[in-house]
């Protein structure tokens, strides 16, 4: 019998390589305010706590207060015009997607990512086999908090023993276990594999297609 009748995935580095874009929008951002750029290694390894935490970490250390405030409204402001100019889904994912909507498991998306970036770029590339995708808001807390898987099971009608979370962060695990719900960590994202074991994730799969033999 199937374990799961829900996944929630999280979006960057997990559905979609979204490295290039933010890496391009935080140097053009930092051109603009004669900071020196960063390399998309760098970003990589920022990644997972939202875009906010992204920028605060790409910045010098001595850049705080009103000067922050005005790089990050830039940097927020370029990458909702400019994210999706290199991202898209890494290879397989559609295929997994539409085999598990097949198969009738109910599919959503939680992100840091902002609200309208995240619900802009389901449309775009999963609205097929996706409905439901939370990205941040002022209104609920951001990952690791739970607030917005419990969003997605409320919705998706399913109690949390019934759901995977399937992300590629330490976020992510730290998010399903505040949600009381199953994880599985991969490692074609933004973290590696001894990574993810160091944080404490059980079941570490390295290709959308070992998703449907884990979860079919």
């Amino acid at each position: 019998m199937r374990k799961y009748k829900g996944v929630i995935f999280d979006l960057d580095g997990t559905l979609l390589d979204t490295l290039e874009d933010l890496t391009d929008s935080i140097n053009h951002t930092f051109r603009a305010f004669q900071i020196e750029e960063r390399s998309s290694s760098d970003v990589r390894r920022f990644l997972g706590n939202g875009i906010r935490q992204l920028v605060r970490l790409c910045v010098p250390i001595e850049i705080k207060g009103d000067v922050f405030e005005s790089i990050f409204t830039a940097f927020k402001a370029y990458y909702e015009e400019n994210c999706n100019h290199k991202t898209g889904p890494y290879s397989g994912i559609e295929t997994v997607l539409k085999r598990l909507q097949a198969e009738g498991i109910q599919l959503a998306i939680v992100s840091n990512k902002i609200d309208v970036a995240v619900k802009s770029l389901n449309q775009q590339y999963f609205k097929d086999w996706i409905d439901l995708a939370v990205g941040e808001t002022e209104m609920v807390k951001r990952k690791p908090a739970p607030d917005m898987v419990y969003t997605c099971l409320e919705q998706m009608k399913l109690n949390p023993e019934e759901v995977v979370y399937v992300g590629d962060s330490e976020v992510d695990l730290e998010t399903a276990m505040n949600a009381g719900i199953d994880c599985i960590s991969v490692s074609w994202g933004f973290r590696d594999v001894d990574w993810l074991m160091n944080h404490g994730a059980l079941v570490i799969l390295n290709s959308p297609e070992e998703l449907l033999e884990k979860l079919l």
